[in-house]
């Protein structure tokens, strides 16, 4: 039984097949699929996705990319969001130096603000970060004491890691972990404790081995599963309880 953390089911490459998809996920042993919201739209239909198949849940948040958007009335729609039962964490949120589709000022301002919206709501956050690693730490020491949550798709070093934990999050891997080059990721794998580690697609991203250069979605986290239960020495369906079990007891999800 797996769980894929972090999906994109609302994206534009799913319109044709995404129930196939949702099927293909349920006769694949998946019993569960977070779906994460990128900007209001994408959060609202997370919602709906949430509302619609047994097998999705829903986290809402503006991602880096969107931060020159966000308005203040923004966080009062994701906040009531956060009250519907199938609304888990906030996220995904963060900071993105890669792109920078906003400015790091307003990415930092909303990432902050969405933080304390955390708080306010109760919930748990998923972390975005690509190639801002020194002030998403930074900035979740200082302005998110108190949350839980994790780093998606992480792409730090061991230390970073090992950073993370002591502030009680968890650390999710995507398809990257499938790539025969990505050693500093085997080794964040190696280090990192079973109770705090989940799997994840980022579908339609990332998708790993041996489907790279293809659409990814949610069937293809076995792939992901069974990499990083072949570093840690672990058959498949040991390593897929307990990640699915970190992910439910993270989000709260009782079912």
């Amino acid at each position: 039984m797996l769980f894929d953390s972090h999906a994109h089911l609302d994206d534009k490459r799913f319109h044709d097949d995404r129930d196939e998809v949702v099927a293909r996920a349920v006769a694949g042993g998946l019993t569960g699929i977070l779906n994460a919201g990128a900007d209001m739209f994408s959060s609202a239909r997370a919602v709906e996705l949430a509302a619609k198949h047994d097998i999705v849940w829903a986290a809402v948040g503006i991602h880096p990319h969107d931060a020159k958007d966000a308005r203040e009335e923004d966080y009062d729609r994701l906040a009531a969001w956060c009250a519907l039962p199938k609304v888990v964490a906030v996220g995904e949120i963060g900071l993105d130096y890669h792109y920078d589709f906003s400015p790091r000022e307003a990415q930092r301002a909303v990432f902050v603000s969405q933080l304390d919206l955390a708080r306010q709501v109760g919930k748990p956050i998923i972390i975005h970060d690509r190639e801002a690693h020194a002030d998403v730490l930074a900035t979740v020491k200082n302005e998110g004491k108190g949350l839980a949550g994790v780093f998606h798709c992480f792409s730090g070093s061991v230390e970073m890691a090992r950073e993370v934990l002591k502030m009680g999050f968890y650390v999710s891997v995507a398809g990257p972990v499938t790539f025969a080059n990505a050693h500093k990721l085997h080794e964040v794998v190696k280090a990192v404790p079973l109770d705090r580690l989940l799997v994840e697609t980022d579908c339609p991203y990332l998708t790993p081995e041996p489907f790279r250069g293809r659409r990814n979605e949610p069937a293809h986290v076995r792939y992901v599963a069974e990499k990083v239960a072949g570093l840690l020495g672990l058959e498949p369906e040991a390593l897929a309880a307990r990640t699915t079990e970190n992910t439910k007891r993270l989000f709260g999800i009782t079912v």
